[in-house]
Parts: structure tokens; sequence; C-alpha cells
């Protein structure tokens, strides 16, 4: 749908069991003037996601049923819709468990609606503009390649010794990041930064993790190629 001045406006689709939740995030999306959906569980949701895909999810984690991990992970099967996940938890393990699923962000109730406004329009624009910004069809960093390395980073995809590797958005990303620029060393905030396409909120520790299992899926092919770590300073790829 587009407004009165013939700008398409952005859907965004609420998935809170909370009513008081989902009235307060919808006023202000509607407010900055966004289409709205609304869904209080995640059977809801991926019906009105399969109906008409949004532009962007805004997803609780503490759902009846289904809960927020499930349809995170039911949403990246269906696309690259962009994710922002809201929770009540704080702990690391559940930032970065919400990540590696390929969430784009994540916010901890109670939270600011104005800071979640704020992460909205920057995964939006994000998202809206990456197809070049993280080397897309039309980018000239589309696909990377060393000996026995292959990174798509339009379709998300990696292939070691010719084998397809699986791996979750993000790591595809970072890894084309650290590829894209070898030999360079970057700080854990450089990279969260650079790969979540803004000021990033989140703990340096998901970079960590998200290494680690770069590495574990990588390294078994013993090719001349590695992540390494900067002790002090943080990760670069290097190539003999």
């Amino acid at each position: 749908m587009t407004s009165a001045s013939g700008t398409r406006r952005a859907k965004v689709l609420i998935v809170e069991d909370d009513p008081n939740i989902s009235e307060i995030v919808r006023l202000y999306l509607e407010k900055d003037g966004y289409l709205v959906e609304q869904a209080e569980n995640g059977s809801r949701a991926l019906n009105l996601f399969d109906e008409e895909p949004p532009d962007l999810v805004v997803l609780d984690v503490m759902l009846p049923g289904m809960d927020g991990w499930e349809v995170c992970r039911s949403v990246r099967q269906r696309g690259r819709i962009p994710v922002i996940m809201l929770t009540a938890k704080g702990e690391t393990f559940d930032k970065v468990l919400g990540l590696e699923l390929g969430a784009d962000d994540y916010i901890v109730k109670p939270f600011d609606p104005r800071e979640l406004m704020a992460r909205v329009k920057a995964v939006l624009r994000r998202s809206a503009s990456g197809s070049s910004e993280r080397g897309g069809p039309s980018g000239i960093n589309a696909n990377i390649s060393y000996p026995g390395l292959a990174i798509n980073a339009a379709d998300y995809c990696v292939k070691v010794l010719g084998n397809d590797i699986k791996m979750p958005p993000k790591e595809v990303e970072l890894l084309a990041h650290l590829a894209r620029n070898p030999q360079r060393v970057f700080r854990r905030e450089e990279l969260l930064e650079a790969v979540w396409g803004y000021d990033y909120y989140g703990d340096t520790r998901t970079i960590d993790v998200h290494i680690k299992r770069i590495r574990e899926k990588l390294e078994p092919a013993g090719g001349p190629w590695r992540i390494e770590t900067v002790w002090g300073v943080g990760y670069k790829f290097a190539v003999d």
C-alpha cells in the first residue's frame, strides 16, 4: 500500500501475546507511518506471514504454544524478512541464540518505544539497501573466492571444497565481511556495526560465538585460509 504522497508504506507484523505491549507498539508504528498487523501467537503470525509477507517482524520470545525461537526459525525458512526479537530475558545466551537463528536485532523489555522505533527504522533501512551493502546481486562483492572456499553473499551460500556448508545468515555475512578484507584486523565492535548495519547494542561476545561456529564449519577442510584471533584486538581473515 502507498501513502498519499505515493511512497510505499512498509508493513510490520507484531507478534506479542501481551495486548498492552502490542497496542503500544502498534500506536508508535502507525504514528510513524507504518502499516501494522498483529498476532497474539506463533500460529496466527505464520498464517498472516504466508498470506502476505510483511517488511519486518517484531517478535516476542515468550509466546503461548509455539515460542518466538520456533517462529523465528520458520520465518527464516520462508525468506529474508528481517526480525527484531522482543523479550524480557536479557542474558547473553538468549541474545546470541536469537541472533544465531537469524534475528536482525534484539531488544529487552521493558523498553522505550522510541528506541524500538529507531531500531525498526535502522533494520528496514539496512534491509532496503542490503543488496548493495552486503554485495547483493548488483554489488561488486557478491562472490568471494579462495582456493577451496566460495562465498556467494547474494544467495547466502558457502561452499568448502565444493560442498555446501549450512550457515545462518549472520554467519555468512560475518564471514563474507572478513573474507572481503583479508589480513585486516577488525575490532569486535567494528564487526558488530558492519554486519548488523548500524550501531548495534548487543554484547561483543556475540561475535566470539559466531566466529567459533564459523571455525567449526571451515577448519576441518584444512584450507589455506582461516579466521585468526588477534589477542586484545579482534579477528582477521588470514590467507597463506
